[in-house]
């Protein structure tokens, strides 16, 4: 299994990054409780050589930016993605926002917090449904153009809608929900798949029910003397080469354990049975 992957064939990074959603206050709302905590925590991941670190502006909003260039400007060896295109009118509440002048908006703030004059990786959070999307992707590629985006990608899209975006310019990742027993994105992880798109799968950790029942993922948990969070880790790694899960936390003690889940090799046969559970389960939810 490849331990790294390349995006837009110039960023190559480990395959195992850290999403900074959490590193916020509840809600994904204001300052962190503990503020040098999450600073700790944050050159934390690149001490142990997490390579990747996924924000976005509306996490905090802007806290998340804020706190990464605090512990972590000048970035040597690590890149840092950040997504536009989602307003926060409260905690806990998302609407996505894809006007063209507010995508430059986000755009021009987020390298300001960010203290970088290139966006290595800039992601469009959310399609606005409200917005022609054609428009959205023409000023994503205008800003490309001008230099602002180094590569650009898309979160929580269909196969349609990545298709659409690469007329307008190359998508080098898309970030949809995806886990081991949640398959609602298969078609999006096989075409990525296809097109050498990086997945970078957001909640890459849950695994329902399956981590709270005697299952095939708490059997193999045990006999691998690892936390059923861990092997379902494991199991999202292994089932694509492109895949870059990005799981967050908020706590040195569970990075640490994140990290150690890319060191876990699961077996054939335990794989396939993952996989079968983990599908069943879907199913069942599905109904």
């Amino acid at each position: 299994m490849n331990k790294t992957i390349t995006l837009g064939n110039d960023i190559t990074v480990n395959r195992l990054g850290f999403g900074a959603m959490r590193v916020t206050g509840d809600g994904v709302w204001g300052d962190p409780k503990d503020h040098d905590e999450a600073i700790r925590l944050l050159k934390h991941v690149r001490a142990l050589g997490v390579d990747f670190i996924d924000t976005a502006d509306s996490y905090g909003p802007f806290v998340s930016e804020d706190l990464i260039r605090e512990a972590l400007h000048p970035y040597e060896n690590v890149t840092i993605a950040t997504k536009g295109g989602q307003t926060r009118p409260a905690p806990g509440r998302w609407v996505p926002l894809g006007a063209p002048h507010y995508l430059r908006q986000c755009v021009q703030m987020s390298l300001r917090r960010l203290a970088v004059e290139q966006i290595d990786l800039w992601q469009l959070h959310r399609i606005d449904p409200e917005t022609d999307r054609n428009a959205q992707f023409a000023v994503i590629a205008e800003m490309q153009q001008e230099g602002w985006i180094r590569h650009v990608g898309l979160s929580e899209v269909s196969v349609e809608e990545i298709k659409a975006a690469r007329e307008h310019f190359e998508v080098v990742s898309v970030q949809n929900l995806y886990n081991l027993v949640h398959r609602k994105s298969e078609d999006v992880l096989d075409y990525c798949e296809k097109e050498g798109i990086a997945f970078i799968p957001w909640y890459p950790l849950a695994a329902g029910k399956l981590a709270e029942e005697e299952s095939i993922l708490t059997d193999v948990a045990r006999r691998m003397g690892a936390k059923p969070s861990q092997i379902a880790l494991a199991w999202v790694l292994q089932r694509s080469e492109v895949m870059l899960p990005i799981p967050g936390t908020s706590r040195v003690e569970h990075l640490e354990e994140n990290v150690a889940a890319g060191d876990i090799t699961l077996s054939d046969a335990d794989f396939e049975e993952l996989d079968a559970v983990g599908r069943a389960e879907w199913a069942r939810q599905s109904q």
